[in-house]
């Protein structure tokens, strides 16, 4: 099966794992010990694991629980549950019990997979007496029949504001999502993806491992990030691009590690997705690594991408996360009317990569929806070449004397000196304003920086008005499975 760029994959991920196998070559690597998956082994697990499955009586479109860290485990039972044509339920590890509990109780699951490292986490959260299943069982059994509008993922949010939402993906949107990936990246046959974010996260899966499925690539995959090790990892998995998050960017950019010479003449592009990219972060990476940034934009809810800047030598605008691939995007006002380019509104989002329903959930569905357009509840303008420039989150925006303001503009003032490795802006309810600025930053080992200077940084840059009126320095921000900051905790876990 063949990647169409102007067309989203035909059939059914067992279709394209097929293919592959047929193909042959390497599908995943892992740097840290030496181990190949082949497509024809992964294909050969897959289907074992499916069987064993449809052997112990799991029930078509059921849920089956993924509990594993990245690695040869967590693939083989991602590929092994859509394969048998159930719907694989990856769980967030760093979510904590509650979330844990709540997601394996609500997905109604049955059966999980859960890797030996987990095994602690899933006895804590294991509140529904869920039994085990093992990845290798030598038995015979008929697979479940299946096609592309079939249930294939269930993936819960992270759930900040109140419940997690379970996101139901089907086969197709999922393929759509690792399509709208390899089209905009032209990813090819002869690409090898580096993955260092958690299958278990929209991004990882979609991007990374779906987009190599399409693409006909390749993977080099380790357990977690690491900047001390991530261009040796690179290098030893012979990677040609990377999908990452800004706070990695920062990490590595504050860090001491450099690529090797071989390393940044193979490696074509850096993807960062999930949050804004800080501009003074992005320019100051390419200038240290030699490594162009491509900033994007993804939802759980879109199989992870719909914006892109294109690869250079086409117009990348910094401080955008780019325009539509393989999906319509649109910004509009509350009446659901299409704004006029440099006019603010929402992005909603129309495409074969965007989800089927929330699960269990209609009012939440129904909710996200208007007009067949999903909502996304980012806030941004669209300029007359249709790059998106995000100002913000519906939620987030901080109120200050009736006047809106964008966190994000206080985090790119904040980020702009040198020593700033985090930073967030949040509100704090107020008497006088309604609202105030206030900050948090994780700063640089060693640094030796007085809030009192940040402050000064951003009345300098955004006028007193708009400059934080405190800044709080942390060793670390609170952040989700994604690496996004979580900015609404912030007031709360900062006590006045």
């Amino acid at each position: 099966m063949r990647l169409e760029r102007h067309r989203p994959p035909a059939g059914t991920v067992r279709d394209w794992l097929d293919a592959r196998a047929e193909q042959g070559g390497e599908a995943v690597v892992f740097p840290e010990t030496g181990a190949v998956l082949t497509w024809p082994d992964l294909r050969a697990r897959a289907r074992a694991f499916a069987a064993g499955l449809t052997f112990q009586g799991v029930q078509k479109g059921e849920s089956v629980a993924v509990l594993a860290p990245n690695g040869a485990e967590s693939v083989t039972a991602f590929y092994g549950t859509l394969y048998g044509g159930y719907r694989a339920t990856m769980i967030n590890l760093a979510a904590g019990r509650d979330a844990m509990s709540y997601a394996l109780i609500h997905s109604e699951a049955r059966f999980a997979f859960v890797h030996e490292s987990c095994c602690a986490l899933f006895d804590q959260a294991n509140e529904a007496g869920i039994k085990l299943v093992s990845l290798m069982r030598e038995v015979e059994a008929p697979l479940h029949d299946v096609s592309p509008e079939d249930d294939a993922l269930l993936m819960y949010t992270s759930g900040t504001t109140g419940r997690p939402k379970g996101v139901v993906h089907s086969h197709a949107s999922l393929l759509a999502g690792g399509w709208t990936t390899a089209i905009a990246h032209e990813l090819s046959s002869t690409d090898r993806g580096f993955c260092v974010l958690p299958i278990y996260h929209i991004n990882g899966l979609c991007v990374t491992v779906l987009g190599s499925l399409v693409s006909g690539g390749s993977l080099a995959m380790v357990p977690r990030f690491s900047a001390s090790r991530f261009w040796d990892q690179v290098d030893q998995g012979a990677a040609t691009w990377f999908s990452v998050v800004p706070t990695i960017i920062s990490h590595l950019l504050h860090g001491a590690a450099e690529p090797s010479v071989a390393c940044k003449s193979r490696m074509r592009f850096g993807r960062s997705a999930s949050s804004a990219l800080a501009v003074e972060t992005q320019a100051a990476f390419e200038r240290r690594f030699c490594v162009p940034i491509v900033e994007t934009m993804g939802l759980t809810e879109t199989a992870a991408q719909i914006l892109s800047n294109p690869l250079p030598p086409g117009v990348r605008k910094v401080g955008s996360p780019g325009v539509a691939y393989g999906c319509v995007v649109e910004i509009q006002d509350e009446a659901g009317v299409r704004s006029a380019p440099g006019i603010e509104g929402e992005i909603v989002v129309k495409g074969p990569n965007v989800l089927r329903g929330y699960l269990k959930n209609a009012a939440a569905t129904q909710a996200t929806f208007r007009d067949g357009w999903l909502r996304t509840g980012d806030l941004a303008r669209m300029d007359e070449d249709g790059y998106v420039f995000v100002t913000g989150r519906l939620k987030e925006l901080i109120i200050k004397g009736g006047e809106n303001i964008a966190p994000r503009e206080v985090d790119e003032a904040l980020y702009a000196h040198p020593d700033v490795v985090e930073a967030a802006a949040f509100a704090r309810p107020c008497k006088s304003y309604g609202e105030t600025i206030e900050a948090a930053v994780r700063l640089r080992e060693g640094a030796n920086l007085q809030t009192a200077e940040l402050i000064q940084l951003c009345v300098e840059r955004l006028g007193r008005f708009k400059a934080p009126d405190v800044v709080h320095v942390l060793e670390e921000l609170p952040k989700g499975p994604s690496g996004k900051i979580q900015r609404l905790r912030l007031a709360e876990l900062i006590s006045v």
